[in-house]
């Protein structure tokens, strides 16, 4: 009895962290999907970076100076990475707050798992102390039979000798 309690409760507590596990994968190929994102808008910011170094370097004007165009289209790069910049915090945020939610989701499951590991504990203990009950009732219960099965042996030897000697006085009162 005490041997099957205790398999259940392991095999409850085996299935509850696999499926945790599950989650947790699919939550850590979500966030580092967002990593992904983010390196891949890091590269292109960077790329930006680079034209804007080079519309630096391009002077298109009379006597080798810089025309508005020039100036518009570095300007407009810049314009580029300034929005890139807005969308990586964004994503960047995003990413954090992700994490985040996995550090409460990993403790509150971790608490959880806690929790009812305690309650699969008190559980057992609860199912060894009926055991133990159960154990003593039984030994009781022999013993009470034991005693009847002797009272009922006595009862009977009595009868049986009852019976015998009434057949013995009637054989000697016709004899």
């Amino acid at each position: 009895m005490k041997k099957i309690a205790l398999l259940v409760a392991f095999l409850i507590i085996g299935s509850t962290s696999l499926f945790a596990q599950s989650a947790v994968n699919s939550d850590s190929v979500a966030y580092q999907l967002q990593r992904q994102k983010i390196n891949n808008m890091l590269a292109a910011r960077k790329q930006k970076f680079g034209q804007y170094e080079q519309s630096l370097g391009q002077h298109t004007g009379i006597f080798g100076f810089q025309t508005k165009d020039d100036i518009r289209r570095s300007a407009g790069i810049l314009m580029d990475i300034a929005k890139t910049d807005d969308a990586i915090f964004k994503e960047l945020k995003i990413l954090l707050e992700y994490r985040d939610f996995l550090q409460k989701q990993i403790q509150s499951h971790s608490h959880e798992t806690e929790s009812a590991n305690s309650d699969y504990l008190k559980v057992i203990a609860h199912l060894q102390q009926q055991n133990s009950k159960l154990k003593q009732q039984l030994t009781a219960s022999e013993q009470r039979l034991s005693t009847r099965q002797t009272i009922f042996m006595i009862v009977i030897l009595f009868m049986g000798a009852s019976i015998l000697l009434l057949m013995f006085r009637k054989t000697r009162v016709k004899a």
